[in-house]
């Protein structure tokens, strides 16, 4: 038995690298992307081969298994293990050289892919092989698993751009692989010389032929390439530490040609009869892959064919001619490089998409990426559906038609005795499909665990046995990742979802999607890791605390793996009470952006609130929860007592704002935004008071006008003079007084009434009293000429609420006051410091406020992106028991969306002016910006806003601790393109985060865009 202590002793005593034997690093890499689980004794990032023959010495000394690891993508198992896994991507990630002339690339283990692409790139080069995982796999992974791609039609697998490996053996023998028997260990040569008969008859001929070891590569008439033949055994063999890699020239310009099929069957038939054509790429899904909205040709299932080309016409000119020989039923060509990019952004989705039924249940690897000749891939597709329907199994098969290679996903049942017994039947009967059809159980991904017991039904026993032989050459101890490949595990042991609870977790959140079970929702992160994606593509958010940090434990997935184990309770053994976790999100930004961005829908948002919620029960909180958490309360009393002027004074002061920060757990870099003297609501009272007064002159001088804030059918409406407030005849919308636009900027509050109002709609606020509806026309009317008798607007009664932002009682004069009683809520500072209880009575309160509102489905305007999406899905998953939550989360629209939907036939002013900014994290997650761009086009503001987070994040930035992280996050892409903005151009952030963040770290003033068209309406009002 090894004494973890001692290994761990030695290691940091030969290692140069870090070496951490911590519940947290043993938490992160239990698992990869695959349905297995294994739990490490440590892990250990070597900074130089030196560092992998001490720690391989180290190891083998204590009788301990090592596995490498790069970016933990591998669906079959393999890069999992027992003993020491060692991490390549914290230091030997180095691109040594790039040679343009001889088109070839020295690399260490750790090179993410797309950095390499990236840096051949502008040479017109690139690393052909390209997996959908590409923003974050390694090369040393792709070479372990002999990765492909979608490019493999024309560029082949990583074994095919491989031209010399550096390896390490067990023994610490440092070899150079290369053709004509270079590098090969002693014993190699007269093993294979003595079965060359076997090796030429032994393995089937198809292009993804990936399972088993490739010893035909060391066939004499192949060049005895050692590389190529340690080309996809998985860490098995030898430890990488530096890669010579064979570079393609990439086409100046690209069509893609997306060929629609009445079914994946006629796609799959087809996909064999254009090869000749010399496509790119040849890539396959289906219609339950893709959303309804998702903008391809008429069909039920679709090829993605690349071209290429000098220029575009060229590449459009090959891909027309695709079309014409393709038989489709619909088609489109695509040579804009950004509306490429969408669509391929759903074919390198579909690994997480493909996780989760149409119906939302879960489905899983196992039978990932097997492959046959693609001529065989029609037939073998039939025989697969027949299959799982033989099974009562469902799957949705795609990827690379060209190359009969599958990946799909199935929604095996993998938490009972009984679904996992029908996993292991399925799978062994469909071993012996794949094989009927010529094939080889894996085509991209590796054998691992999920398919190496199988390997006898592709090869049979002396084949396999002569696998055997081959391991004990190179690793005769068995150290290196034991049990894949030979002497396998079974592949329905070491599960990961054996190790979870099998009843729910008592939770605040309902979970809708995951019916109302924690667990399930913590299991939908598969291990794909996007959010270990080192830059932003285009408008995505995920994941900006890694982006910032580079630590696994800081990105979404690391999170999910944390909080895996901690309801596994195996390697974090204190549940909620769990350090570990906490600290792992504490740096989580609550941004959503995963919420949108991960394929799977993980919001560890939500999980974060969860945590925190059960985490700090009955006990002390950091101060910045009370701080800020609890911020709209601290400003309502500054407001009440109209003390913003002192407050304002006193946080001017060094010494005391100092100790206020020191005290409220904020950051001391941070500056305190000042309180505005004026709230939003008592503007909007004090405007609506001198209006009443106006329309009490009129009326005793016999001029009949509407009565403020609603207006009559007859009198009013554009052009009737009765002036912005005093009803247009237009609808009624609520604009939501939100704690910021409430307190801390109420000139936002100014402007969207201003603008709302030029675009012909009533605009009310809501009450700040809870009264019972009454229907309209019920009870007492207003003042004549109101516009409330009979229930104009659907307002009307006597518990009616008046809607002025004010009003405790009864519609009428006497109602006007000026004290308020309560006032609405999202609850996001709550809810994003995980004070859970105290968000549902602040929720459930503001919906005893909207009630009425509700009732009459009234639009609700809601100008903090931020607090609207709170309302959108915080609230109806945290009080998943009221009805009413789930009305208000539907009539919750943003600025640009209540114009767009509700005032269709307004124009906003031309500014024609750049624009530059960033996209709220929240409104790309959860709301959408389609009507904001549409606004932004339609006013004349020119320019893309930048995607990522500002950093600030709400409380996130302001918290003591964060202020590195946060300024990081701003300076990835929206400090630098505001610093790069010509002068008089328009810096749009509608959060007022945003515009902390700006004001702060650049000095410069962001806007939302309602004071920007408020500003093109002549100033607005004050």
């Amino acid at each position: 038995m090894t004494d973890p202590g001692e290994l761990r002793a030695g290691l940091r005593e030969a290692v140069r690298g870090e070496v951490a034997f911590d519940v947290t690093a043993r938490a992160l890499t239990t698992m990869d992307a695959s349905n297995y689980r294994r739990v490490p004794l440590g892990v250990v990032s070597p900074r130089d081969a030196d560092d992998v023959v001490a720690a391989l010495a180290v190891c083998r000394a204590h009788g301990v298994p090592v596995v490498p690891r790069g970016g933990g993508t591998s669906i079959a198992g393999q890069a999992t293990g027992t003993g020491v896994v060692l991490d390549f991507t914290r230091h030997m990630n180095r691109i040594v050289s790039l040679d343009p002339d001889a088109r070839t690339a020295v690399v260490q283990p750790g090179v993410v892919l797309d950095r390499l692409q990236d840096a051949a790139a502008p040479h017109g080069l690139r690393f052909g092989p390209d997996p959908s995982t590409h923003s974050r796999c390694t090369l040393g992974g792709m070479i372990g698993n002999n990765s492909c791609g979608s490019h493999s039609v024309a560029w082949g697998t990583t074994a095919d751009s491989v031209r010399e490996l550096s390896v390490v053996t067990v023994q610490g023998a440092a070899l150079r692989l290369g053709q004509d028997w270079a590098g090969a260990p002693d014993g190699l040569r007269p093993l294979v010389e003595g079965e060359l008969a076997r090796l030429r008859t032994g393995f089937p001929d198809l292009p993804r032929r990936i399972s088993g070891y490739a010893l035909d590569a060391l066939l004499p008439e192949r060049g005895a390439d050692v590389a190529r033949s340690f080309c996809g055994s998985e860490g098995t063999l030898g430890v990488l530490t530096e890669a010579v890699v064979r570079l393609v020239e990439a086409p100046p310009a690209r069509a893609l040609a997306v060929l629609a099929y009445a079914d994946e069957s006629a796609a799959a038939e087809a996909a064999a009869g254009l090869l000749p054509y010399g496509p790119l790429t040849v890539e396959g899904m289906a219609a339950d892959l893709v959303r309804a909205d998702a903008g391809l040709p008429r069909g039920g299932a679709w090829l993605f064919v690349e071209t290429g080309g000098a220029d575009e016409r060229e590449a459009r000119a090959r891909g027309g001619a695709i079309v014409r020989a393709a038989g489709v039923t619909d088609s489109l060509v695509v040579t804009d490089p950004a509306g490429q990019r969408a669509l391929w952004r759903l074919r390198e989705d579909a690994s997480g998409t493909a996780t989760r039924m149409p119906d939302g249940s879960e489905a899983w690897p196992g039978w990932e990426d097997c492959a046959v000749p693609p001529a065989r891939l029609g037939p073998y597709l039939r025989d697969f559906r027949a299959l799982l329907t033989a099974h009562g199994l469902r799957g949705a098969p795609y990827g690379h038609f060209g190359d009969g290679c599958i990946h799909v996903r199935v929604d095996f049942d993998l938490m009972t005795p009984a679904g996992v017994g029908r996993f292991r039947r399925f799978s062994e009967e469909l071993a012996e499909v794949v094989v009927s059809h010529g094939g080889s159980l894996s085509g991209e991904h590796g054998d691992g665990q999920a398919r190496a017991e199988l390997l006898p039904k592709m090869y049979g026993a002396e084949m396999v046995g002569l696998f055997e032989r081959v391991k004990g050459i190179w690793d005769p101890d068995d150290v290196l990742n034991p049990g894949m490949l030979v002497r396998p595990h079974r592949l329905d042991e070491n599960l990961r979802f054996a190790v979870l609870p099998k009843e729910p977790v008592d939770v605040a959140f309902g979970y809708p999607a995951d019916g109302g079970d924690f667990s399930a929702a913590v299991r939908r992160c598969v291990g794909v890791a996007k959010c270990r994606t080192a830059t932003v593509s285009g408008a995505d958010v995920m994941c900006p605390s890694f982006r910032a940090t580079g630590e696994e434990e800081h990105s979404t997935r690391g999170r999910a793996r944390l909080l895996h184990e901690m309801l596994a309770g195996e390697v974090v053994t204190d549940s909620w009470r769990s350090t570990e976790v906490r600290d792992a999100l504490d740096l989580c930004l609550s941004c959503k952006g995963c919420r949108s961005d991960c394929p799977v829908g993980v919001d560890m948002a939500t999980y974060k609130a969860e945590f925190l919620h059960h985490h700090y029960e009955g006990r002390r909180r950091p101060a910045s929860h009370y701080a800020m958490g609890w911020l709209p309360v601290w400003l309502g009393a500054v407001a009440r007592t109209r003390t913003a002027r002192v407050v304002n004074s006193l946080a001017g002061v060094g010494f005391l704002a100092a100790v206020a920060k020191r005290l409220g757990g904020i950051a001391p870099e941070r500056g305190i935004p000042p309180v505005a003297r004026e709230t939003f609501s008592r503007w909007w009272s004090r405007r609506f008071r001198a209006r009443v007064r106006g329309f009490v002159r009129d009326a005793k001088r016999g001029v009949r006008r509407p009565f403020p804030g609603f207006g009559t059918d007859s009198d009013s409406g554009p052009g009737s003079g009765s002036g912005p407030g005093f009803g247009s005849g237009g609808e009624v919308v609520v604009v939501w007084p939100d704690t910021f636009t409430e307190h801390l900027s109420p000139s936002v509050g100014r402007a969207a009434v201003h603008v709302l109002e030029a675009a012909g709609l009533t605009v009310l606020l809501p009450p700040t009293k809870a009264m019972r509806f009454t229907p309209a026309g019920a009870g007492v009317s207003g003042p004549p000429g109101s516009g409330v008798a009979r229930g104009a607007h659907g307002f009307g009664g006597s518990r009616s609420p008046i809607g002025d932002g004010v009003t405790k009682g009864p519609l009428g004069f006497g109602a006007v006051l000026p004290r308020r009683r309560h006032r609405v809520c999202c609850g996001l500072t709550y809810v994003s410091t995980g004070q859970l209880d105290r968000a549902r009575a602040v929720m459930r309160r503001t919906l005893d406020l909207m009630e009425p509102y509700l009732e009459m489905g009234t639009p609700v305007v809601v100008l903090e992106p931020s607090c609207a999406a709170a309302l959108r899905t915080d609230l109806p998953e945290l009080l998943h028991d009221d009805p009413r939550a789930a009305r208000l989360a539907a009539a919750v629209t943003t600025f640009a969306q209540a114009l767009e939907r509700h005032a269709p036939h307004w124009t906003p002013p031309r500014l024609d002016r750049p624009a530059v900014g960033q996209t709220h994290c929240h409104q790309h997650a959860v709301l959408g910006d389609t009507a904001d761009r549409r606004l932004r086009e339609a006013a004349g503001l020119t320019g893309t806003l930048t995607g990522g987070c500002c950093g600030l994040a709400g409380n996130f930035g302001f918290e003591k601790g964060h202020f590195e992280v946060s300024t990081a996050c701003a300076e990835e892409q929206l400090l630098p393109a505001v610093r790069a903005a010509p002068d008089g151009t328009v810096i749009l952030a509608d959060g007022f985060s945003c515009r902390t963040q700006l004001d702060q770290l650049a000095g410069r003033k962001g806007r939302h865009m309602a004071e920007v068209l408020a500003e093109g309406l002549n100033g607005g009002e004050g």
